[in-house]
């Protein structure tokens, strides 16, 4: 369960503001977008993939506390890495298939006769 950034009670996941503190948790207008708060001193564009690719077009920005688009730069990485993982795989499996494909291809006919025997 999610916490309130301002006092750190638990709250439910779709909340829109905290039921404590009525902190907004979610975009105004848009109850289905997380607001990302900074936490103390630092901003969000410090660590904002959006900022160190420069798209971001956010007005506050490098300067933003508060943004609904903030992307934290080493979840992306983790995600570009699966993901090349993930990519790597299936050329693998590919590469693999090509190269025996004959023999699949014979094995294929040999279990099929043996069931057509049976």
């Amino acid at each position: 369960m999610p916490h309130c950034p301002r006092c750190h009670q638990s709250v439910d996941a779709q909340a829109v503001t905290c039921p404590y503190c009525r902190t907004p948790l979610k975009a105004y207008g848009h109850p289905g977008i997380p607001l990302h708060r900074a936490t103390g001193d630092t901003y969000l564009c410090d660590r904002c993939t959006y900022h160190l690719d420069d798209t971001c077009n956010f007005p506050q920005r490098p300067y933003a506390k508060e943004c609904t688009l903030y992307q934290d730069v080493t979840q992306a990485q983790l995600r570009a890495s699966q993901q090349s993982y993930k990519s790597s795989l299936r050329a693998n499996f590919r590469s693999w298939l090509q190269q025996y494909q004959f023999w699949l291809l014979i094995l294929g006919l040999l279990l099929l006769s043996f069931l057509i025997v049976l």
